[in-house]
C-alpha cells in the first residue's frame, strides 16, 4: 500500500480505513458515538479507539487525532499508516499502544477546528468552576476578528485593525490575541467553551480506562497548520526545568519547541488537552508532544479558521462562497500532494518508535 492511501478523502473514509486497519492488525476496538451530531450526509459520528498490548500495562503510548476536526486527515493517515505498517508489533514488554482516532469527528465530517458547539477542544481543558483565562487582546479585537460581512468595506477595516494592532504590538502579540484561547465570546474563534465538552469527557474516559494502572504515560496529539510544509515541530507544554521537558527532549531530541521556553510557532495557549490530562494524572510520569505540521502561510491559515467562523455564523454552507470557504480550510489544515504525506507519516512513525524507547528506558 503507497502512503497516500493511508490518508483519506473524508471522515466516512477515515472512519471505515482505520477500523478496517485495526481489524487486521488484532486490536481491541471501541466506538464512542457523539449522540449529540451527526455528519453532512446524516452519517454517525464516532470516535474509536484500537488498543495493543497488555490490558495492565505499567507503559502506555496514546496517540490521538483530530482534536482539532480538520486537522484529522493528518492524524488519521498517521494513525492508520501506523497499523498498516506494523508499529503494534514492535511494542516492548509491559507497554500497550492505544491509538485514539477522531476525538473530534464533527469537526473532521464538517471540515472545521471546532466542535458542535464551536468550540475549540484544546481549549477546553481549564477548570470551568474556577476564574477562566482572560485575553485582553481578542476582547479588543473581537470585531475585527470575526466581523459581520466577510467581503466589501467591513472586512477591509477589519483586516485594517488586525494590522495596526501587529504593528504596535507586534506579531506575536497579534498571533496570541487571536490564536492563545478566549472564554468570553462564544460565537467568535478558538473559543475554549463554558463547560467541559463531549470530546473532552469522552478523551478523559479513554486515559482513564486505557492508563488505567500505568506508571507512564506517553501522548502524541497529531496537528497541522503551523511551519513550513510538511515539517512536523516537535511541541512540548510542560513547564521550563521540569522533569517532563527534561524527558521530553531526551526521548525526542534538541529539535522540541516550548510555548514555556517561547521558541514554538504556537502561541502559549489555556486549556489544552496535554496540559489537561497531565494534570488529571499527577501521580503518573506523563510525557505530551503534540507534533505540528506545516502547510500554508500564517495569516492563510488564521483567515480560513475566520472565514469558517464567518459561514456557520452568518453564511450559507451550500453557497458558491461556502463552498469555497471549506476549501480553504481544507487546504490550510490538509496538505493533499503526496510528498507531504509521506513526510508526515516518516516523521510520525519516528516519533511513535522515540516514545516507545522512551517509555521503555
Amino acid at each position: 500500500m503507497a502512503v497516500r492511501d493511508y490518508f483519506s478523502a473524508d471522515y466516512r473514509e477515515a472512519r471505515g480505513k482505520f477500523r478496517d486497519a485495526a481489524a487486521r492488525a488484532g486490536a481491541a476496538l471501541q466506538s464512542f458515538v457523539n449522540p449529540k451530531v451527526r455528519g453532512p450526509g446524516g452519517e454517525e459520528l464516532a470516535t474509536e479507539v484500537a488498543r495493543f498490548g497488555p490490558k495492565h500495562a505499567g507503559r502506555v503510548l496514546i496517540t490521538v487525532s483530530a482534536t482539532h476536526g480538520a486537522e484529522g486527515f493528518c492524524g488519521s493517515g498517521a494513525q492508520i499508516g501506523s497499523l498498516e505498517t506494523g508499529l503494534h508489533r514492535e511494542l516492548p514488554a509491559d507497554t500497550a499502544l492505544v491509538v485514539v482516532h477522531a476525538i473530534n469527528p464533527y469537526g473532521f465530517a464538517w471540515i472545521r477546528r471546532v466542535n458542535e458547539d464551536n468550540v475549540d477542544l484544546n481549549r477546553n481543558y481549564v477548570n470551568h468552576a474556577a476564574a477562566l483565562p482572560a485575553n485582553p487582546g481578542y476582547d479588543e479585537l473581537a470585531d475585527a476578528i470575526c466581523p459581520a460581512e466577510w467581503s466589501g468595506a467591513p472586512f477591509a477595516e477589519a483586516r485594517r485593525r488586525l494590522e495596526a494592532y501587529a504593528k504596535q504590538h507586534g506579531p506575536a502579540a497579534l498571533q496570541a490575541a487571536i490564536t492563545a484561547g478566549q472564554y468570553n465570546h462564544a460565537d467568535g474563534v478558538f473559543f475554549g467553551g463554558t463547560a467541559p465538552t463531549w470530546s473532552r469527557e469522552t478523551m478523559l474516559t479513554i486515559v482513564a480506562e486505557h492508563a488505567a494502572g500505568a506508571r507512564r504515560l506517553a501522548l502524541i496529539d497529531f496537528h497541522t497548520g503551523l511551519g513550513p510544509w510538511g515539517y512536523g515541530e516537535p511541541i512540548v507544554t510542560h513547564g521550563q526545568g521540569s522533569p517532563a521537558l527534561a524527558r521530553a527532549r531526551a526521548w525526542y531530541g534538541d529539535r522540541i519547541t516550548s510555548t514555556s521556553l517561547g521558541n514554538s510557532t504556537s502561541a502559549d495557549v489555556r486549556g489544552d488537552m496535554l496540559t489537561g490530562v497531565e494534570h488529571r494524572y499527577d501521580k503518573v510520569e506523563v510525557t505530551g508532544l503534540a507534533v505540528e505540521y506545516g502547510t500554508l502561510p500564517l495569516n492563510d491559515v488564521l483567515d480560513a479558521v475566520r472565514a469558517d467562523n464567518w459561514l456557520h455564523a452568518r453564511g450559507r454552507l451550500d453557497s458558491r462562497q461556502g463552498r469555497e470557504i471549506k476549501a480553504q480550510v481544507r487546504d490550510a489544515f490538509y496538505g493533499d500532494k503526496d510528498d507531504w504525506k509521506e513526510m508526515i507519516f516518516e516523521q510520525a512513525l519516528t516519533h511513535q518508535r522515540n516514545a516507545l524507547r522512551g517509555l521503555a528506558g
